[in-house]
């Protein structure tokens, strides 16, 4: 084990903090099944104080001006930066993305996505003066939301991290990042930077924690909004406590999206994006294309296509540039996928490819990519997120039928639509019921907005989009004179 990697403190108002309790969490490496290092977890009392440190640095944070808070989040992006490769190899090996994809999700974009926002408030007017309809003039002010409780998920912990971290501190906000315990080591890399970047103390603070003491955090009374990404199961638990309190939140939730392949589509450029699009991250992502809707009139090339596609994957270590898909995050979670691949050759479907563990990989949370034919998409491993490398291919009649077996799903969060006529690509994707529909490609953009509808989540990051739920608007009313 290299003890390096061991993090026993917790990040609290700029200063490394013993935890009030011994409890720990040792991360596991997902190719070699072996300890990576040991993370300290956040107890109740931990959970106070550093709600506490973020609320005394409220003040003087949000008094900062927007340029001069831009320049730390610079500082912050280039500390970051810095560690990109560092951090994009320790995340593979906690949660097993291939090194290629983590370079740039983990490593790269997080500074990014700090830098677009720091440009972004930069440029931003504070006050909107609006004629009043009555008559004088009202001053609209953005303010600070306040304390965010930031709760974030191990399959891409330091984007998705850098989405909320990002624009709550650009508009004024003060931060509790609550990484998962799976990806607790990375998430101390974000405390390294705001030390070395100069981050005031308080402004940003780090303390990985279980269920129990996330609840905690969630209803603590010095929160003032909530952003969270993680399951549907657990963003509804936490809708029902925010709702309850009144207090905002943001909740990036699950998906099932359907990619609907056109009768008119080049099959060539779909399989050659259908690693990126469908399986990327060895299908641990919420938004991937799982469902692959196929026109009966070309049914046998797509599976064809898809299957060879499929077969040809590079499978093996996760810090190997070559590999394409590495191993799950956790027994439990390569166990969970493997239920779902029992649970489709229970219901009677065909497995063109994968269909288990590689032979070859004795060691190492692996499942191979797998791909079931002729799914009806009233069966679980079409209706039920799997988050794992499992496709499904189901046959429809015309466009009017593919549509309505994309929207036939509880989640609505992704898609993609593969066709050579990219206005009868937007028009299909018009009628998709989710939140982001990629045509011929899907990348998320960080200047454009991110999330679901459904089951999928409510609210949105990225993009202006995405700094908007951090402010409260305050109107200010003057009369005529």
């Amino acid at each position: 084990m290299d003890t390096t990697l061991d993090r026993r403190t917790l990040f609290i108002d700029g200063e490394w903090a013993a935890p009030t309790s011994d409890s720990t969490y040792d991360v596991i490496e997902a190719a070699t099944e072996k300890v990576l290092g040991t993370s300290a977890l956040a107890e109740n009392a931990d959970v106070d104080a550093a709600v506490a440190a973020a609320r005394r640095a409220l003040t003087s944070w949000r008094g900062l001006g927007a340029a001069e808070r831009a320049d730390h989040l610079d500082r912050l992006a280039a500390a970051l930066k810095a560690r990109a490769k560092q951090t994009a190899v320790l995340t593979s090996r906690e949660n097993g993305m291939p090194v290629a994809l983590s370079v740039g999700v983990n490593g790269y974009a997080p500074a990014m996505m700090l830098k677009y926002y720091a440009d972004l408030v930069r440029q931003q007017q504070t006050d909107d003066v609006r004629p009043s309809a009555l008559g004088g003039r009202t001053v609209v002010r953005r303010e600070p939301v306040g304390v965010v409780a930031a709760i974030t998920p191990w399959n891409y912990p330091q984007s998705l991290a850098a989405m909320k971290i990002a624009p709550a501190l650009a508009a004024g906000c003060t931060v509790v990042l609550k990484p998962a315990p799976e990806t607790a080591l990375d998430a101390f890399v974000f405390a390294d930077a705001a030390i070395e970047a100069g981050l005031p103390p308080g402004v940003l603070n780090v303390v990985p924690a279980g269920r129990e003491v996330s609840a905690y955090l969630v209803e603590h009374p010095g929160i003032d909004k909530v952003a969270f990404t993680g399951s549907t199961p657990a963003g509804r638990a936490i809708g029902a406590a925010c709702g309850r309190l009144l207090r905002p939140a943001t909740l990036e939730l699950g998906g099932k999206s359907a990619a609907i392949v056109a009768a008119d589509a080049d099959l060539d450029v779909f399989a050659a994006n259908l690693l990126e699009v469908s399986l990327v991250n060895n299908g641990q992502t919420c938004h991937a294309s799982t469902r692959i809707l196929a026109p009966r009139s070309r049914y046998s090339e797509v599976v064809a296509a898809v299957t060879e596609t499929v077969r040809a994957l590079q499978i093996g270590d996760p810090l190997d540039k070559a590999t394409q898909i590495g191993p799950l995050v956790s027994a439990a979670q390569r166990d969970r996928v493997l239920g779902y691949i029992a649970s489709g050759r229970s219901e009677g479907y065909r497995v063109t490819a994968g269909g288990g563990t590689p032979a070859d990989r004795s060691v190492g949370w692996f499942v191979a990519p797998t791909v079931f034919e002729g799914v009806d998409n009233a069966a679980r491993i079409a209706q039920e997120e799997i988050f794992g490398p499992v496709l499904t291919i189901t046959p429809y009649g015309d466009e009017d039928e593919a549509i309505a077996i994309a929207n036939d799903s509880e989640y609505g969060l992704g898609g993609t639509v593969w066709t050579t006529d990219e206005e009868r690509g937007l028009a299909i994707a018009d009628r998709i019921h989710s939140g982001t529909v990629g045509v011929n490609h899907y990348l998320l953009d960080f200047a454009a907005p991110f999330g679901g509808v459904k089951a999928s989540g409510l609210g949105r990051e990225l993009g202006p989009e995405g700094l908007a739920p951090y402010y409260n608007a305050k109107s200010v009313y003057f009369g005529t004179r």
